[in-house]
């Protein structure tokens, strides 16, 4: 097991020095040094320091500005500051700032000892929490029961609570971005913002002004400023959906963001610091494309850190039955139908199915069944439509269909909106008095 890191700033090497003849004497702690809080933050950036001890009065950065750099980076390590005897306005000053405790010089050893050893402890069982959070976090996205998805959830238990770049791949339709949303929910940034962008979506100019940001007027129909996704994701996280797709162009000006943290709004000359952990996914080759020269081989290398290929449907057929059962749930409650369920039959056909549109389509599937169900049980053939849209003898009329489609379509938006009535008729195109009536019909009120 990789040993706990403490990060010593300070200016005077003799008091590092000393420092650190302390601290190695705990055999269970390795020790960095820096000189000034400038120097510590490249220490930082790095990876590895888990706890900070860092002096108040230094050149270039002091010990303050430091800890204000801290708490603007998510995940940062843990600070202790040390300052001179008599300081203690200081030190509460310092705390404020998001330091977790102090101690005054002169120190003394077996005290600066039990404050580190009491602060690796806080670090090691926060750590053991993430990872907790992140092996659940997959499975709160996802369902599923096969070995191939189970190594999926271990490596976003890996890989989450680590501010590290992840490229997503897999067929269209796996479920990439649940497999971003999960590596998000177990991270240092939850609690921050976490923006999506398809790079497919928009051409170029308009591509990079809403990555990027730009001024008014800094292309024809920029009629106002904006200050661009990564701004808006910073402190937390972006993901860049279809990555394959972005042109060369903003591919270089990606790079450089990712490399400087910085970026140059479209329109002017000023830079912009961001911190933003970036997530990527994608269904294309990324090698073969670099090698079509349709991709550059620098992006490619600095996006390809950690890789967490999802596998597709026809791989893992173990998860095709709890799917089934899981949307069987969900388009049951939507459409307010009780105890709807799959036919044996049903599930064994569907788990046969060699699934080109993966868990997507599957879905698709599973609703008609639900949305076209006249019994509890469901046994028509999945892959008939025109089987299942028959009105034979006994199903549920025409009428009584609209009314549960119309039902589970209300309760999506509902829950969408998260319960507001006006965004919720906007979004339905209806009037508030027509929502709050079919509310009430449908005893949803």
């Amino acid at each position: 097991m990789t040993k706990p890191c403490v990060l010593i700033v300070d200016d005077e090497a003799a008091l590092r020095y000393t420092l650190r003849a302390i601290l190695e004497e705990e055999d269970d702690v390795q020790v960095q040094e820096a000189e000034d809080g400038a120097q510590a933050l490249e220490r930082i950036d790095a990876g590895g320091v888990d706890l900070v001890l860092t002096d108040l009065r230094m050149p270039r950065m002091d010990g303050m500005e430091l800890l204000g750099e801290l708490a603007r980076r998510p995940g940062a390590p843990r600070a202790i500051m040390i300052t001179a005897h008599g300081s203690e306005r200081m030190a509460v000053e310092a705390m404020k700032l998001g330091a977790v405790d102090y101690f005054a010089k002169p120190f003394d050893g077996d005290e600066i000892v039990r404050v580190v050893n009491r602060n690796l402890e806080t670090v090691r069982l926060n750590a053991e929490n993430r990872t907790l959070r992140a092996a659940l976090a997959l499975r709160q996205t996802m369902v599923f029961s096969s070995p191939q998805m189970n190594r999926v959830a271990e490596l976003v238990e890996r890989a989450a609570p680590r501010d590290v770049t992840v490229l997503i791949t897999g067929d269209t339709g796996t479920g990439k971005e649940l497999v971003a949303k999960a590596l998000v929910r177990a991270s240092g940034r939850a609690d921050k913002p976490y923006v999506r962008f398809n790079c497919a979506a928009l051409p170029r100019e308009l591509a990079e002004a809403e990555l990027f940001g730009h001024s008014k007027g800094a292309f024809t129909g920029a009629s106002h400023a904006r200050t661009g996704l990564f701004r808006e994701a910073d402190g937390g996280t972006l993901l860049l959906d279809e990555i394959g797709e972005l042109d060369l162009l903003t591919q270089g000006k990606l790079l450089r963001v990712i490399q400087e943290r910085e970026l140059r709004p479209l329109g002017e000359d000023a830079t912009v610091k961001v911190n933003v952990r970036i997530l990527t996914a994608t269904n294309r080759n990324l090698a073969e494309a670099v090698r079509e020269g349709t991709f550059r081989e620098d992006l490619f290398y600095r996006l390809n850190v950690v890789v967490i290929k999802v596998p597709p449907l026809r791989e893992r057929p173990e998860d095709v039955v709890p799917l089934a059962e899981h949307f069987t749930a969900r388009f049951a409650d939507r459409y307010g139908l009780e105890g709807v369920h799959l036919s044996d039959r049903v599930l064994a056909q569907l788990q046969q199915f060699h699934w080109p549109g993966n868990v997507r389509e599957l879905e698709n599937v599973v609703e008609r069944l639900v949305a076209l169900a006249d019994t509890p049980l469901i046994d028509d053939n999945p892959f008939d439509a025109s089987t299942s849209a028959e009105p034979l003898e006994g199903r549920l009329g025409l009428k009584a269909r609209m009314a549960n489609f119309e039902r589970g379509l209300i309760t999506a938006e509902m829950n969408r909106c998260q319960a507001n009535q006006s965004e919720t008729a906007r979004q339905l195109g209806i009037s508030r008095p027509a929502l709050i009536d079919k509310l009430k019909k449908y005893g949803l009120k």
